[in-house]
Parts: structure tokens; sequence; C-alpha cells
């Protein structure tokens, strides 16, 4: 039966694999764009025809070329050179304040130079919303070609491609203007043809504050004198990675913000020192950032970027600097294109900011929108092949149009034929004297303009694009069928139970009755499924979890407290003096005969452990994306001294040391393997200590170097000992029992298998597993979050205690799904949401002297699912002391045997439970493709979904491989 329940789950979880690829594929396609790049023939009107069917004009010198612009698009540029500097993760209310208040105080004055432009009417500050996912590569391009990428761009920020799309940077280079770039080697890897000089710097290294923006400012000098350059590119990461480690509220924040303040001065002084007031400095941010100094999610503070135009054209005489004007970070290419006469990128759905044309003429100024109109006009036709132009403004009844028609054609139709109307109403105007009927039709023709604009903008930003419905639904169906798979073997498997429990056990095995704790289980998971649907339980996921776990556990304290009251009934005595609990099941624990009464105040201190323990866990992180502003226990540590926070990490570690040494001692194996394990996990256990108090904690030093060798050496040697415990374990544990049948027997004496070999083989393998998951979380994870990484182990070995303390209480699957539903809570107990913001990107580089993306996105991904994994790893610690006496004769030491009896709900539970999990919300999302939450809450959570599939296979994965060897050495050993 094992080879054929090994079978039947490789080939469900190769069908699921098969159809989460096909969902992926199809669902999260990459946005159809228009190829190719704009000349000048974006100066023209659009015809009817198709998009892509105008004929490409030969290539020009850029001298010609800048020329033909300059003559066809009838603007002159505006600027010659420009300066963009990017400050990345600066939220835009640092600089301009919020809801049209000003900055606080604090804020004010660590930035004196840029708030007196401001104040002076000499810069225009706009809150420029960034779309989602907020990360750094899709903002780049979206600002440089004022397009929304792909979601899955999250996914590829991390290793960056080439740009091949119209846009900006390419455009200016086309007409000869020569481009720098200082800073985030993102830029390079987009455009790695495109500088003339370039100096990159990573990224993705956060634990740098210094280098990264001291290695652009030392190039200051140099650049700001050279006449060389049309285009620099200053990007500062400092401030991002201030918000990574420390959050908004760092004491780094003002430091950092004075320093950029002193860049944007000594840029703006140089350009008036030289008299060119054709140079335009823009001061933007690619994203905002939580509390905690995360981003990647859709929240306020995360889209909440900056976009300030430093030039003559945005000077005025009177102004309200912290007034809320808003924008779109996709408005950035379109104003900057036809400030420095160059078309619009093919794909660009942002609309230009006209305070920045102040210096222009009335009828320069509509052109610019009507060049704005006609680039988004293309666009619009390739998303419509219907739609037609000239048909449209020729239609006589097209004024008349509702102004909510039925069909998106026709609002468009309506919104155009008004714009253009009045721009033809302008024009004819200009020849007569009535200056105050001209200018009555120049505002009227902008107002319809931007009516038009912001309307098919916002459309086009929305529009779903075609997924292939029936690739989907394949998709599901093979998941369904997956799913279908497991829960057969499951069933199967269960029904082979109770028929050899008939077989063999006493009537205590044969209650085929359901127990309020089995009810419970399956009604948790269905109603967990019907949340999926929500987006607000979406959001708050973290409360499902909490009173899935919290109400179990209390039905099993109910089920305890029951049984202590019982304990008068002769069953329970059988029980006791029967096979309920044998010492030998619990040799490592101890090798003294409990009594029951001590028995049942075991089993009732590990279920109020666990209680308790998760009632502190909730209290540390307060809500998951809607209250994260609510006052807990991580917000007053946050503020508190660093000394209170690395004291509380010293505690666990000492913790976590003690125990695994109480547990090796109770172990009383005497092998030099097991001590040199000890002696590793100690030393793995100082070192941690060691890291604590020598990383710099809210200081504005340099990282210090010896916390990375620190951590090189923990891994090398957590590496080492995991390994040699794994391949040694099995050897130093004997098969045979030391004493012999009794005579009474009729069999002739000799030793008999002991099922104890077994049992503290998996059981040392577990335990060290366990410790050092524990250490190396303690290592990586928040420092905060010392304290809930011991309540989480806690909560597993008590969990297990508890299960071994009486076997038939509960049945095993009850147990097995008990520890994964501790698991999750556990890991929203760490801070963790459906938002890509909670993601700790500090704690991947700890350890990491230089960018890797792999071995940074391993890091990342074993802090996010530290939770999950510990619970999969304490399985097999769960494993040794469940019930395995049956395994006394040779033939039952075969390895498929072993497995059947160890390994095999605790591994396909877990796969049942992700399996219908995934399905179920594959299926949701397919229904919510076009709910205005999809990118901003369900897609995000489906990722998550995913990375938990990953996270279920390697727990499984390693539960499996370690049974595996296990079994497959002592049945070698009985040869």
């Amino acid at each position: 039966m094992g080879a054929a329940v090994a079978w039947w789950t490789v080939a469900a979880v190769l069908l699921q694999v098969a159809g989460l690829s096909l969902f992926l594929y199809g669902f999260f396609p990459v946005k159809p764009t228009l190829h190719g790049f704009s000349g000048a023939e974006s100066y023209r009107m659009p015809s009817c025809g198709p998009v892509n069917a105008v004929e490409q004009e030969p290539a020009l010198p850029p001298n010609q070329l800048r020329s033909l612009y300059r003559e066809v698009s009838g603007i002159p540029p505006v600027y010659d050179r420009l300066v963009l500097m990017v400050i990345d993760g600066l939220p835009a209310e640092f600089v301009l304040g919020r809801g049209g208040n000003p900055p606080s105080k604090e804020m004010m004055e660590s930035m004196p130079y840029t708030q007196s432009l401001l104040a002076g009417c000499k810069a225009t500050g706009y809150h420029a919303k960034a779309a989602p996912p907020t990360v750094t590569m899709p903002r780049l391009k979206a600002m440089v070609s004022g397009a929304i990428g792909g979601f899955l761009d999250v996914a590829f920020n991390f290793n960056t491609q080439a740009f091949l799309e119209d846009n900006l940077l390419d455009q200016l280079h086309m007409i000869g203007h020569k481009l720098v770039m200082l800073g985030d080697e993102t830029w390079i890897k987009l455009f790695p043809t495109l500088f003339a000089r370039q100096d990159g710097v990573s990224s993705f290294y956060v634990r740098d504050t210094t280098e990264v923006d001291f290695n652009v400012s030392r190039h200051l000098d140099f650049e700001l004198v050279a006449k060389d350059w049309s285009v620099l590119v200053l990007h500062y990461l400092g401030l991002d990675h201030v918000g990574h480690i420390g959050g908004r509220r760092s004491v780094l924040m003002t430091q950092k913000m004075k320093e950029m303040d002193d860049v944007i001065r000594r840029v703006h002084d140089a350009s008036l020192q030289d008299n060119l007031e054709r140079t335009l400095l823009v001061v933007v941010s690619d994203h905002g950032m939580t509390e905690g100094g995360n981003h990647g999610g859709s929240s306020y503070e995360e889209t909440d970027s900056l976009a300030l135009f430093i030039g003559h054209s945005v000077q005025r005489r009177h102004c309200s600097p912290y007034d809320q004007n808003e924008a779109l970070q996709v408005d950035l290419a379109p104003t900057l294109a036809l400030l420095f006469g160059v078309p619009i990128p093919k794909n660009n759905i942002g609309v230009l900011l006209p305070e920045l044309f102040n210096s222009l003429t009335d009828d320069q100024k509509l052109r610019t929108l009507e060049l704005n109109s006609w680039q988004i006009l293309r666009l619009l036709q390739a998303q419509i092949p219907a739609f037609c132009l000239e048909e449209c403004i020729n239609s006589e009844d097209s004024l008349g149009i509702d102004i909510h028609p039925e069909y998106i054609e026709k609002k468009i139709c309506h919104f155009l034929s008004k714009a253009f109307a009045s721009h033809q109403s302008s024009r004819l105007q200009q020849s007569s004297d009535f200056k105050s009927a001209e200018a009555l039709y120049v505002g009227t023709a902008v107002d319809n303009y931007h009516g038009f604009l912001r309307y098919a903008s916002e459309w086009l930003s929305h529009r779903a694009t075609d997924k292939p419905f029936y690739l989907l639904i394949s998709a599901i169906l093979l998941m369904t069928l997956s799913c279908l798979f497991l829960m057969g073997t499951v069933s199967s498997l269960f029904k082979g139970q109770s028929l050899s429990q008939a077989y063999h056990q006493s009537e205590s095995h044969l209650d085929q009755r359901w127990h309020l704790d089995e009810v419970f289980i399956l009604i948790g998971i269905f109603l967990y499924v019907i949340s999926l649907g929500s987006s607000s339980f979406v959001e708050e996921e973290q409360y499902t979890w909490n009173f899935l776990t919290s109400t179990l556990y209390l039905i099993f304290l109910i089920k305890t407290v029951q049984s202590m009251l019982k304990g008068s009934n002769s069953t329970l005595v059988r029980r006791v003096e029967g096979k309920s609990f044998d010492a030998n099941n619990f040799s490592y624990a101890t090798n003294y005969e409990l009594t029951p009464g001590k028995r049942d105040g075991y089993k009732l201190c590990t279920v109020l452990i666990v209680l308790i323990a998760g009632r502190v866990i909730r209290a540390w992180h307060q809500g998951g994306i809607n209250w994260v502003h609510f006052p807990d226990i991580s917000k007053s540590l946050a503020q508190a001294d660093s000394s209170i926070v690395k004291s509380l990490q010293t505690i666990s570690v000492l913790a976590v040391m003690t125990l695994y040494s109480v547990s090796l001692k109770l172990l009383r194996a005497k092998s030099k393997v097991v001590r040199g394990v000890w002696w590793s996990h100690i030393s793995c256990g100082l070192l941690v200590l060691l890291h604590i108090w020598e990383n710099q904690i809210n200081t504005s030093l340099p990282i210090n170097h010896n916390t990375t060798s620190i951590a090189k050496l923990f891994y090398a040697i957590a590496s080492v000992s995991i390994s040699s415990t794994v391949l040694a374990s099995p050897w130093i544990f004997p098969i045979y029992s030391m004493e012999a049948k009794p005579a009474s027997s009729d069999s002739n004496p000799v030793k008999d298998i002991d099922s104890r070999g077994i049992r503290n083989s998996v059981f040392l393998t577990g335990i060290t597993y366990i410790m050092f998951w524990c250490l190396l979380q303690l290592l990586l994870q928040q420092p905060i979050n010392a304290i809930p990484l011991l309540l989480i182990f806690l909560q597993t070995f008590s969990s297990i205690a508890y299960f071994s303390l009486d076997k038939t209480l509960h049945k095993q699957w009850v147990q097995v799904i008990a520890m994964q539903f501790l698991g999750m809570a556990g890991h929203f107990g760490l801070g963790n949401t459906n938002s890509l913001a909670s993601i700790d990107v500090a704690g991947a580089f700890i350890g990491v002297s230089s960018y890797s993306t792999v071995l940074s996105g391993i890091l990342m991904f074993i802090i996010t699912y530290g939770s999950p994994l510990m619970l999969y790893l304490g399985m097999l610690v769960y494993i040794s002391v469940k019930d395995s006496d049956d395994i006394s004769t040779q033939r039952q030491l075969k390895l498929s045997y072993i497995l059947d009896k160890m390994v095999t709900l605790p591994c396909l539970l877990p796969l049942l439970i992700n399996s219908v999990a995934l399905t179920s919300y594959t299926t949701v999302l397919l229904l919510m493709r076009n709910h205005l939450f999809v990118w901003s809450v369900f897609s995000p959570k489906y990722l998550y979904v995913c990375a938990a599939t990953v996270c279920t296979y390697v727990g499984v994965s390693i539960i499996a491989m370690t049974a595996v060897y296990t079994g497959a050495v002592f049945s070698f050993q009985t040869r």
C-alpha cells in the first residue's frame, strides 16, 4: 500500500504544479503594448486604419530629427537640460505635507532649502500616485514610459531585464542628448547601452545606508561643471534603506533627508551660477513606505510618491505650496516629453501637468493637450479597433450624446467632440479683437481636453487584459483533479487504518463517532475557504487563523478537563495500565512511569501554554493591513531603548540553547556525534548572541562588517552540524533490545527488535532541525520578533508533548492539522500579512557581503515562512513520540511499513489542506478577475498562496526524505 500511496501523491503534486503553472501563465500575461518608437507621425492626427499599419519613416541623424520634431510639433522646447533626481522610497508627505497641511516641523527643518523653494513659489510639488506593486523597477518604467506594467513585474524587480518599449530616455537619446547615470544599477540594467557615463550601485543590499549615496555624490562636483551631458540621472537609495532597517520614524531619517536637501541645493546652485535657466531639476520618488519602512502594496503610504519640479517655467508670483496637488506617476513621461520637444512614448497613459507650461502661449498650451490626446487615441484604437476618430468628429449628433452613454466608444466620442470643437473655436477667435471670448474658449478647451484625457487614462489603466479563459479553466480542472487524488488517497488510508485497528486494537480505537474537535476542523476549513472570497477577510486573514487555532485548542482543553473528571472510570484505569501511555514511547523525556494525576496535570499545562502563548503572539502585531496603526507590543518595543530589545533577543537565544541541552540530556545518548552536535549548537547560539550585540541598531555608523562574518560562520557551522546529524543519527542507536525474550515465549530466546532506536533517531534529527531553525530565525528576523519566535517554539513542543501524553484523546489527523493551524497563526503573529509590503527585505542580506538574487531570495523565503516551516520540522519530533510499538518484528521493519506507520499522514494531510486552499483561491481569483481590488488585494494574496505551496512542498519533502533515509538505514541493519 505504501508504494501506491507514494505514486498517487507524486501524481497529484505533478498535476498541481502543472495547473498552477498554466494559471500563472494565463492570468498574469505581459500587458499588450504598441511596438516601436513614436516618431514624426505622432504630431499628426491618428487615422482610422490599424495602429501598427503606419509606415515607419526612415531613420534620420539626431540633429535632423530634432529639427523635424521642432518644426512639426509647433511647440519650442522649454528646457535643454534635465537633472532627474530619484530619492528612493521618499513619501511625498515628508516634503509636501498631507491633506493641505504642511509637513511636521521636524521634516521641514530636515529640508530647509527645498522648503524655501516651495515657499518662494520657485518649485511645484505633486503627490504623484504610484500604481501597485510599489517596487522600484516597475515604477521607474512607469516614469519614463508612462505605461503601467504587469503585476508580475514585482517578481522581475529582482532580475531586471533591458527595457525595449518606447520611453523618454531613448527618445532623448535619438535626438542627440547625452545621458549620464549615477546610482541604482536598475537604470543600467533597463538601459544597458544608453548612458555615456555611469556608476551603478546595488539597490538590494539594504543594510548599507551610507556608501550607496556616497558613491553618487562623489561624482557631483565633476558632473555639475561638465558641459557635455544633457540628461543627468541621480538615484539615491539610502533613504529607502533607512526605512527598511528602522521604519519611517528611524533616527537616521532626518539626517538622510538633510543630505538629500543638500544635494538639491548643490544641483540648483550649479544651474543658477552657470545662468542655465533652461535646466530643469525634477526630484521624484519611486514609491513611499509604510510605518515599518517597507513597500510593495497599495496603501496610501506606499503609493504616495513625490514629483517636485524646479525650473523657470514653474515659477509664479503667488502659490500655496502645501495644497494637495495630486497627479499620477505616469504623468511624468508626457510632461517631460513635451517640455523637451520629443514625441510622447507610444504606450503612455499619463496626462501632462499644465502648471509646468506657464511659459507657453495659450495656443501652444492647447497644442500640448492636443498632442497628448492624439497619443492616447492611438492607444485607445489598439484596445478598441472599431473606434474611428474622424467618424466621431464628423458625426452630426456627437455633441448631443448623453454624458453617461452605454458604450465606451460613445463616451470617448462625446469628450473628444467637445474638446476638438472648443479648440477649433479658440482658433477662430484668435483673429478677432474679442480677447475675453478667446480666453473663454481656451479655458473651455483646456477643461474639455483634461476631461477626455483623465477619463481615457483611467479607463486604460483599469483595462482588464484579455485572459485565455479556456486555459484558466483547464488549470483549475488540473488543480481540482490533484485535490481529488489527494482526497482519495487520504480516504483509502483512513479505511485501511480502520480495518487494521479493528483487527489489532482495543475497543478504545473502534470509536468511529465524530467528536467536537473533528467536526470543528472540518467546519473551520470550510469557513476559511469561504472567507477567501472576501477582500476584507483576505486583508485581515490573521483573525481567521487566530480564531481557528485558539478555538481548536480550547476544545482540546475542554476534552482534557473532561478526561480528568472521568479519571476514576475503570476504562480510563485500564488505559493507564495498558498501552495508552508507555514509558518507552516517551523514553527521551523520562525514564519514570508517570502517575495518572501527573500525566493529567502535564496535559492541562501544555494546552494552557499553547493558549496563553497564542494570546501574547496575537497582541504582539496588531492588525494586518487596515488596522496596522493600532498600538501593540511591537510598536512599543520599536520606540523603546535598543538595550531592551537586545535583552529580549538574548533571553530567547539562551532559552533555545537550554531547551536543546535538556532534550539531548534526556535522550541519554553517549555517542560522540551527539556531543559534537551539542557543542556546535552552543557555538551557533553564542554566534547569534555575538551578532545581536555587535549589530548596530539605530546609529549613524556604517554597517558593521563583523556581523556579516559572524553570520557566515553561523551558516557554515549549522549546515555541517545538521548534515552530520541527519547522516549519523540512524547508525548510533541500537536496533535490537538488550534484553532477550522471556523463557515462556514460544520462539527461541533471541534479541527482539526495539522500535526505540528508530524513534530516538528521528527525534534527534527532528530536535536538531528545529533548534537550529530557531537560532536561524533569531538571527534573521526583526529584533522585536524574538519573543514571538520563542513562544511559537514553546507552542510547538507543548503540542507535541500534549499529543504524546494521551494518544487516544485525539485522532492522528486532528493532531497533524492542529499543528498546521499553529504554523499559520504563527506566520501572521510574526507580522506577516497578505500585502507585499510586509516582506522583510533587510533580513535577507544578513551574512551576504554582495547581492545575490538566489541567496537573498532564499533568505527572504526563510524569514517569511519561518513559523510554518518550524511546525513542519517539529512534525519529525511528533513522529518520534507517536505510537509505533508494533514495529517490533523483522517483517515490520521493512522500509515501506516504517514509512506507512510513521510519515504517511504527516505528509499527506498538509498537501491536502494546501491543495484545497490553492484550488479554492484560484477559483476565487478567476471569479474576481474584473474586481476593483483584483491587483491590490487578491493578486498579492495569490502570490502568497503560491509561496505557501512551495513552503508545503519543502516541509513535506524534509519530513519524507528524513524518514526514508532513517527507515532505509534501519531496514538495512536488520539484513
